[in-house]
């Protein structure tokens, strides 16, 4: 066999195999699947490596760095495939800079952090968005809301005692942001719910019990279930101390607005909805409601549109935190091969509403 003859040969059988696409592409997700080593330069690469191309015919592909360097091939000093991935050296710097932010008194200003990490402010910020889902302002807000929720539940706390404990620097920023946090006055939070009103109902759908509750903002919880008591007590839970009121006729309809959207989920709704939670799981849950009736995506999709890639498990958090049930369609996320996960209201009813959208 002649020269030329074996070179097309070799890069045919290069060519073949899915890893070259994924090579030619640079596929950040393939990294530690495989690496990929070159003849004319003695070096293995990770498959993302953002090396000048090699020609198919002097690529070779190995499951292991062990393996690679057994064959005689040394790490490529661009992409360092002997040492952790990139995405898993930023997730344990972000982790240490998460564990700093929660630690300060005041919190850290972005040179600071940028600082500490040896990397510029703005590619700092968009690493630390990649990995948590927000910017490193929003998380020490994020954290913030967390501790100021903790000293209000605190024994013996004051609301200023908390405000000032959680490190707000005056009661008027901490009241600016109050509502959206915690959905009612402090005083009131501290309570468990005192002064807050929820009308609920209990009815009866085709996927079994269903209870509908709303606060005076709007509809604040969607549950399903087996057993009618035990949504009650999930909704007691949430809220110990509010006033439950039963349903009104006025709020009947709310009811039946909220069971024919079970029973058509591809209608759509215009309730008033009463959303909290945290910054990250409400952009996940606008993310939701933006996939339309019919129509699926995965976790992986829905981190990449709220500019969060690698923040795949956090997006399930927040859809198993979820507890607005098809208004808040966290049913229409599938895994990335397209079969049903987890759902909190069981998968089976995840597949049924599925189905009831794919019909025209």
């Amino acid at each position: 066999m002649n020269k030329s003859k074996e070179i097309e040969m070799l890069a045919a059988t290069t060519v073949r195999d899915p890893r070259w696409s994924q090579v030619q592409a640079r596929d950040a997700a393939a990294d530690g699947q495989f690496f990929y080593s070159v003849r004319t330069t003695g070096v293995y690469c990770r498959p993302s490596c953002a090396a000048r191309p090699a020609r198919p015919e002097n690529v070779a592909f190995h499951l292991t760095v062990a393996a690679a360097e057994a064959a005689g091939f040394r790490p490529c000093k661009r992409c360092k495939p002997d040492q952790p991935p990139l995405a898993e050296q930023h997730a344990e710097l972000i982790a240490t800079l998460c564990r700093v932010i929660e630690r300060a008194e005041v919190t850290p200003t972005l040179e600071a952090l940028a600082a500490q990490a040896a990397m510029s402010s703005f590619h700092l910020h968009r690493v630390f968005k990649a990995v948590t889902g927000l910017t490193p302002r929003a998380y020490a807000a994020a954290h913030r809301a967390k501790r100021v929720r903790s000293e209000l539940n605190r024994v013996g706390s004051s609301v200023t005692d908390a405000i000032y404990d959680a490190g707000y620097n005056s009661n008027g920023r901490f009241y600016a942001e109050a509502d959206g946090m915690l959905g009612m006055t402090p005083s009131d939070y501290r309570a468990g719910g005192t002064n807050t009103e929820i009308r609920f109902a209990i009815a009866q759908c085709t996927l079994g019990a269903i209870l509908v509750a709303a606060s005076a903002r709007g509809v604040c919880a969607i549950l399903m279930g087996d057993d009618p008591d035990a949504l009650a007590r999930d909704l007691q839970d949430r809220f110990p101390k509010a006033s439950l009121i039963g349903a009104d006729a006025a709020f009947e309809a709310t009811v039946a607005q909220v069971v024919g959207l079970v029973e058509a989920p591809r209608v759509g709704h215009d309730l008033p909805l009463d959303v909290r939670g945290t910054a990250f799981q409400q952009r996940v849950w606008q993310a939701l409601r933006e996939i339309p009736a019919g129509e699926t995506a995965s976790y992986a999709e829905v981190a990449r549109r709220i500019g969060a890639p690698t923040s795949m498990r956090a997006v399930a958090q927040a859809c198993g935190a979820n507890a607005l049930a098809v208004a808040i369609p966290c049913h229409r996320v599938v895994r990335s091969d397209g079969a049903l996960s987890g759902y909190r209201w069981g998968v089976e009813r995840k597949r049924v509403l599925l189905d009831r959208e794919a019909q025209p």
